[in-house]
């Protein structure tokens, strides 16, 4: 099947099951909604997750108010009275936690799911609620709508550009900085949970400041105050490569540059352009 218009294969598919209805999950709780609710926490500060868990439930919009974390397999979540589930994903919506989603979002392709929040079950998560709710946060990729010519034209400054278009990540620790290294020529960079410092060394080794968006390797590097927050990578043509976010269900995806530069847009951030060398 096809999902935001790039082939899935079912050990991905099983993958993000794994993600969304995993055999526990974490709920964020004061210590006061802990004791009322009569749920076991320990301090969040003691937490610690996986990449894929920490995007999966959103660690870094949680309310730091909510700083005890119980963990609940299915069997315990069923074991709860009707009236503490719904208080406790109450709770979760409050404090920012993901994977709380609405049913009347779903309802039409899992029967009898009520309309209100829930959590996933594997037998909830079929192929074509996953297409939906993986394509409810994406943008379609068009690498098949790149002409071969850019493609060859863009080849010696992005030798690997092509091959990583239009793939999901295997996990969470892939990023926008690793996509745009891992296109350049870095191999396994993609894997990578890229940080800053290196993408700065890579910018000062193998580009330099200018470029064209029309041409191919011009790379469209967005900062804040806090540094370097983004990267895309023109191909040509009106074309540019990016991963649009570190999770694990946003994919290396082929854009209009326009499309790049309009939905990176952000209060604070403002655009470089760095064209690439030859590695």
């Amino acid at each position: 099947m096809r999902i935001l218009n790039i082939p899935v294969t079912p050990a991905e598919l099983g993958r993000w099951r794994g993600h969304l209805a995993p055999p526990r999950q974490p709920f964020f709780l004061s210590r006061a909604d802990a004791e009322r609710l009569d749920l076991p926490a320990t301090p969040r500060s003691l937490l610690q997750l996986t990449p894929e868990e920490r995007d999966t439930f959103t660690l870094w919009a949680v309310d730091q108010a909510a700083d005890q974390v119980t963990w609940l397999s299915p069997a315990q979540w069923a074991a709860l009275p009707p009236a503490g589930r719904r208080e406790l994903l109450r709770l979760q919506v409050r404090a920012g936690r993901g994977n709380v989603p609405l049913g009347r979002h779903y309802s039409d392709l899992v029967p009898g799911l009520a309309p209100g929040r829930f959590l996933w079950q594997r037998d909830h998560l079929t192929p074509a609620v996953l297409a939906r709710l993986v394509s409810r946060e994406g943008v379609a990729c068009q690498r098949e709508a790149v002409p071969p010519a850019v493609w060859e034209a863009a080849r010696p400054l992005l030798p690997r550009a092509r091959e990583l278009a239009g793939t999901f990540p295997q996990g969470s620790a892939g990023n926008c900085f690793g996509a745009v290294m891992g296109a350049a020529g870095l191999s396994g960079a993609e894997h990578e949970w890229m940080q800053r410092d290196p993408f700065e060394a890579f910018l000062r080794e193998r580009a330099r400041q200018g470029g064209q968006d029309e041409q191919p390797g011009t790379l469209l590097v967005w900062r804040s105050e806090r540094g370097v927050e983004h990267a895309a990578v023109t191909l040509g043509g009106g074309w540019a490569f990016q991963k649009a976010a570190q999770t694990w269900w946003t994919p290396r995806a082929v854009l209009p540059v326009a499309e790049v530069k309009r939905t990176n847009r952000v209060r604070g951030w403002r655009l470089e352009r760095w064209q690439l060398r030859p590695g």
